[in-house]
């Protein structure tokens, strides 16, 4: 089978050699599988659809690719390096949860069955930053075993070859949950539950006494603890510090990718790990002790950076003192969706380039918020060329969504004798549409069809960063013509 990259920053997928567009346009680094030549053109296949490019716009190379996944409230990433290997970080919240019925799950899917063209979706590593459900719980839709959540996949399989997670766990205390016992040291309280390897996560979900897992956070680690790496094995299952550096495979060398852990930051107490507790309550430590990973390609740095906030970024500036230049980066994916708890001072440590902020509009929250907004530009680094801004770039998931909405025409029901019952015109005005009763709502909204919007067209706000290690490519898909827009960046490491 052979495969050929895309080398310039787009090229249309075109019907026939020298055609009109199929509507899809192939971004730097796309592999297409190529089925033949046509002149100066060259039949491929590429995102499950056949077509032709052109010849000159072939024969580039793998790039490192990062997807920011819309998933509404929460986060989701996959990352591709060039050696074809996956990595996710995230899944946003369970498909019951979204407002879209999509999560990262679902992106995943179509990436590997329709792009690829496989059924076996094959991660070799998959981390949930922190254990807040708008982030780990599109993962669980994607390794459960329950027939709902697999009836939305088109994969048949999916293998994880390594999970990961910081440590922090929910765990049972009563009816309720805590995130268990913390101490005094000298460094200041410190987190004493913490969950371990494979062997402690079975331990924590078995029968019998002693500490266990609560809530959805236990459902995900039984689906995990199901999971098989591609070789058939159980799927092993690490917590990740600063203290192992690297994420095992990913380590610098031989030119490839590396990914560098720089939190969270474990600390020692009676010979055991412990993790830092701050003050303010749970969320405070959860979002706290978020994973932060730091991808290195060549010259480029991509920081991902969980929910990190106020308290925890502060801490790790004093934990990095005199080397706070590890945090720099040309990509950052913005800490915690927006949200205005966040160090002015470590945004200027990151001082990024290009911001890609998490975000989604129907949950409440508010994000971005337009003083992160205004500081992510402040801190950013400033590049110009003819009068013109080159960096910084800020993107955001919910900006980059975008919606078609249309009036009811036509409203078609089959009946059981197999006639159609059709209602047009003025009698859209009879049909009823009720919606489901929100929290706090006293009885459930509804609206007639000649007044009801139905959503007609939806575009993801999935932000593409690629690179190979010197340029950088942002990419966003336009609504009108499914053509992407485009912008390029310089790494300067």
């Amino acid at each position: 089978m052979a495969f050929d990259y895309v080398k310039t920053d787009k090229t249309d997928l075109l019907a026939s050699a020298g055609g009109k567009g199929t509507g899809i346009a192939l971004l730097w680094g796309d592999r297409v599988k190529v089925l033949g030549t046509s002149g100066s053109h060259v039949k491929v296949k590429a995102r499950g659809k056949e077509g032709y490019v052109k010849k000159s716009d072939l024969g580039g190379k793998s790039l490192l690719e990062f997807y920011f996944i819309d998933v509404g409230q929460g986060d989701g990433v996959l990352i591709r390096t060039p050696d074809h290997r996956h990595v996710l970080v995230d899944g946003g919240f369970a498909r019951k949860m979204q407002q879209t019925a999509k999560n990262a799950a679902d992106f995943v899917d179509w990436k590997f069955v329709k792009d690829y063209g496989t059924k076996t979706i094959s991660l070799d590593a998959v981390i949930t930053s922190h254990n807040d459900a708008d982030h780990y719980g599109g993962l669980w839709d994607l390794l459960s075993d329950d027939p709902e959540a697999s009836a939305e996949l088109d994969a048949t399989n999916v293998t994880v070859d390594a999970f990961y997670h910081a440590g922090l766990s929910w765990w049972k205390k009563g009816s309720s949950r805590t995130l268990g016992e913390f101490t005094d040291t000298n460094d200041g309280q410190m987190w004493t539950q913490i969950l371990g390897d494979r062997s402690d996560v079975q331990a924590a979900l078995g029968p019998g006494s002693g500490r266990k897992l609560a809530g959805e956070w236990a459902k995900l680690f039984e689906c995990v603890t199901r999971a098989k790496t591609s070789n058939g094995g159980s799927t092993p299952i690490r917590r990740l510090s600063h203290a192992q550096e690297f994420l095992p495979g990913f380590e610098p060398g031989n030119g490839g990718v590396a990914i560098k852990v720089l939190a969270p930051v474990e600390f020692k107490a009676g010979g055991k790990p412990v993790l830092r507790r701050y003050s303010g309550g749970d969320s405070k430590n959860t979002n706290g002790q978020s994973i932060l990973l730091r991808v290195d390609y060549g010259r480029a740095r991509i920081l991902l950076t969980g929910d990190l906030n106020t308290a925890s970024q502060a801490a790790l500036l004093k934990d990095y003192a005199g080397k706070v230049q590890e945090f720099e980066c040309d990509v950052a994916k913005a800490c915690h969706h927006g949200s205005d708890d966040v160090s002015y001072k470590f945004l200027q440590a990151m001082r990024p380039a290009v911001t890609v902020i998490s975000s989604g509009d129907n949950e409440g929250h508010d994000h971005p918020r337009p003083g992160i907004v205004a500081a992510s530009a402040t801190t950013g680094y400033l590049a110009l060329q003819d009068d013109h801004i080159v960096s910084p770039l800020i993107y955001s998931t919910e900006l980059a969504r975008s919606h078609k909405f249309s009036k009811t025409a036509l409203l078609e029901v089959a009946q059981k004798n197999s006639a159609t019952l059709e209602v047009k015109g003025k009698a859209l005005a009879g049909a009823k549409v009720t919606f489901p009763k929100k929290t706090g709502q006293e009885k459930a909204a509804w609206k007639t069809l000649d007044k009801a919007l139905v959503l007609s067209g939806l575009v993801y706000g999935l932000v593409n960063v690629r690179t190979d290690g010197e340029k950088i490519l942002c990419a966003t898909m336009n609504e009108s013509d499914q053509s992407w827009q485009i912008k390029t960046i310089k790494s300067r490491f």
